[in-house]
C-alpha cells in the first residue's frame, strides 16, 4: 500500500493582508506627493550623518521584517539625502527634474511587469509608439529604426555600432574588426562627450580611431579642420567612416554646424551621427528649434527623454535612419526566441534593435508624460530654460568680480568669480571652494569644468522648477561667498547656522 505524501508548504511574495498593504500604499503616495510638492522648502543637498552611512553597511537580511517598518527605515535613511536633481536650484549636471506623473508611470510599469524584449503585448506596442513620437519630434522619417535604451551613452553606442556595420566594408559581425580591409576612422570635436571614446573602444576600433577635431572660439567643430583630417586619413590608407556632430556640448552647450557637417558627410560618403542628448529635443521649442536645424538629416541620433522631457531615469533613445541597417546590426534569433504567427511570441522582437534581451518598460513614463502635457508645453519649457540661461548670463556680465568664460548658446552658462590679481591655480581653488560651500549649505548645486584651459563654474539649466529668482540668488551667493573667501577667511568646510 502506497503512503500518501503530504502536500508541501508553498509560499508566495503576495501579502497575507491586502487591506494593510493598501493602507501603506496610500501613505507612500501621500509622502511622495509631499516630497515633490515641498522640494523648494528643503536644501538642495545635505551630507549624510555617520550613523546613516553605517546603516548602509548592515549585513544581508535573512529574516522578514514588517513592511511598515522597512518603509519607515527608508524614510529615515533614503529620502532626506537625495542627489538633489529635482530641486529648482540643482544645475550641477544636465539631467531632468522629474515629475510626479512620471514617477507614477514607473510604478504602473512595474505593476504591469512586462519585459520589453518584444512580443505580442500592449507594452511592446506602446514602446513602438513612443519611438515613433520621438522620430516625429526630431524630424526623422517614419521608416527609421529606433529603440529606447538606458540613456545617452548607450544611445550613442547604438548609433556608432550601426555606423560600423554600414562602413566596415565586410560583414563585420561575422568576420570581426581584424578582417576589415582598412581601419575605420570616426571624427568628433574635442568637446564631444567621453562616451564616444568608450564606444570606439567597445567596438574594437581603439581610442586612436576617434579623431578629435579642433573647435573655434565658439567651441563648435572646425569643419575646415575636419576636412583636412578626412583627407589625411584617406592618404594614410585608413577609411573615414563617421562624423559625430554634437547638438549641445556638455561643457558649454555649443552646437556644431549640423547642416554643414551633414552636407560634408554626404559629399564624402561618411555616416552622419548626431549626439543630441543635450539639445536634440530643442527641435520642438518654438523660439529655439532653429538652433538644431539639420539634425533631421542624420544617419543616426542619440537623445535623452530623461533630460528635457523630465521623465524619471532611465530613458534614452537611439534613432537610425536605415531601419534595415539598424536591425542587421543587432538581431539574433536563437531557437528559444523564434517568432510565432500568433500568441505571445507573435509580433516584432524589440531586442533586435539593441543589446538588451531583458528590457525595462521605459516607454510608459514617456507616453504618460507626453499625453498629460503635450509637446507644445515641453517646447515652451525648453525655451524657458534657454531664456533663463541668457538671463543668468546678463546677471553675470553686470556683476563685479564675475566673469563669463564661454558664449551662452543653449542652456549652459560657464563663469567664475575673479577678484583680479590671482593666478590660475588660485582661481581654481577659490571657485572650487565657492562651489562646495554652496552645496554644503544646500543653497545651490553647480558643477565645475575647464574651458579653453581655464577652470570655471558651470550651470546647466534643465529644470522645470527653476525660476529667475533662483538665478538671482545664485549670483548673490557666488559673489558673497567669493568676497568672504578673498577677505581672508580661507578655505575649508562650510558651516551652517
Amino acid at each position: 500500500m502506497n503512503e500518501q505524501v503530504a502536500n508541501p508548504t508553498e509560499e508566495t511574495l503576495d501579502p497575507c493582508d491586502w487591506d494593510g498593504l493598501q493602507g501603506l500604499a496610500h501613505q507612500v503616495i501621500d509622502d511622495a506627493i509631499a516630497h515633490i510638492r515641498d522640494v523648494r522648502d528643503r536644501p538642495v543637498w545635505r551630507e549624510m550623518p555617520e550613523q546613516v552611512r553605517k546603516a548602509f553597511a548592515s549585513p544581508t537580511p535573512e529574516r522578514p521584517q514588517p513592511l511598515p517598518d522597512v518603509y519607515r527605515e527608508l524614510q529615515e535613511l533614503l529620502m532626506p539625502y537625495p542627489m538633489g536633481n529635482i530641486h529648482p536650484r540643482f544645475w550641477m549636471w544636465f539631467m531632468g527634474a522629474g515629475s510626479f506623473s512620471g514617477a507614477l508611470a514607473e510604478f504602473i510599469a512595474a505593476v504591469d511587469g512586462s519585459n520589453l524584449g518584444g512580443g505580442n503585448n500592449a507594452a511592446a506596442l506602446m514602446d513602438l509608439q513612443v519611438v515613433d513620437w520621438l522620430k516625429q519630434m526630431t524630424g526623422f522619417p517614419e521608416s527609421a529604426g529606433g529603440t529606447l535604451v538606458s540613456g545617452g551613452s548607450m544611445a550613442n553606442i547604438i548609433g556608432l555600432t550601426a555606423a560600423r556595420t554600414a562602413m566596415a566594408g565586410i560583414d563585420v559581425r561575422a568576420e570581426g574588426v581584424a578582417a576589415m580591409p582598412q581601419q575605420l576612422r570616426y571624427y568628433g570635436s574635442e568637446q564631444a562627450h567621453s562616451c564616444h571614446q568608450k564606444a570606439v573602444e567597445l567596438l574594437g576600433l581603439g581610442n586612436r580611431a576617434l579623431r578629435r577635431v579642433p573647435t573655434g572660439p565658439d567651441f563648435r567643430m572646425d569643419v575646415s579642420a575636419l576636412q583636412d583630417m578626412i583627407a589625411e586619413d584617406r592618404k594614410a590608407g585608413h577609411r573615414p567612416a563617421c562624423v559625430i556632430a554634437t547638438a549641445g556640448t556638455v561643457n558649454t552647450g555649443a552646437i556644431d554646424d549640423l547642416p554643414e557637417i551633414g552636407a560634408l558627410c554626404r559629399k564624402e560618403g561618411l555616416w552622419f551621427h548626431v549626439d543630441g542628448c543635450i539639445g536634440a529635443l530643442a527641435a520642438i521649442a518654438p523660439e529655439n528649434g532653429r538652433l538644431v536645424r539639420g539634425l533631421e538629416t542624420a544617419d543616426s541620433m542619440a537623445l535623452d527623454p530623461h533630460k528635457w522631457l523630465h521623465v524619471p531615469f532611465e530613458a534614452g533613445c537611439a534613432l537610425v535612419r536605415d531601419a534595415n541597417t539598424h536591425r542587421n546590426t543587432f538581431a539574433v534569433h536563437p531557437e528559444y526566441l523564434e517568432e510565432k504567427p500568433r500568441g505571445i511570441a507573435a509580433g516584432e522582437y524589440l531586442h533586435d534593435y539593441n543589446l538588451q534581451t531583458s528590457r525595462a518598460f521605459r516607454a510608459l513614463k514617456i507616453w504618460l508624460t507626453l499625453k498629460e502635457h503635450g509637446t507644445e508645453k515641453f517646447g515652451r519649457l525648453i525655451d524657458q530654460n534657454i531664456a533663463q540661461a541668457h538671463y543668468l548670463s546678463g546677471l553675470i556680465e553686470r556683476a563685479p568680480n564675475l566673469q563669463m568664460m564661454a558664449p551662452t548658446t543653449l542652456n549652459i552658462v560657464c563663469f567664475r568669480f575673479d577678484p583680479g590679481a590671482l593666478q590660475e591655480a588660485e582661481l581654481r581653488e577659490l571657485n572650487t571652494e565657492i562651489m562646495l560651500r554652496m552645496q554644503e549649505t544646500g543653497i545651490a548645486a553647480v558643477s565645475d569644468t575647464s574651458v579653453a584651459g581655464h577652470h570655471c563654474l558651470r550651470v546647466a539649466i534643465c529644470n522645470h522648477r527653476t525660476k529667475r529668482e533662483d538665478l538671482d540668488l545664485l549670483v548673490q551667493e557666488v559673489s558673497r561667498v567669493g568676497a568672504v573667501l578673498t577677505c581672508g577667511e580661507g578655505m575649508g568646510a562650510a558651516t551652517t547656522d
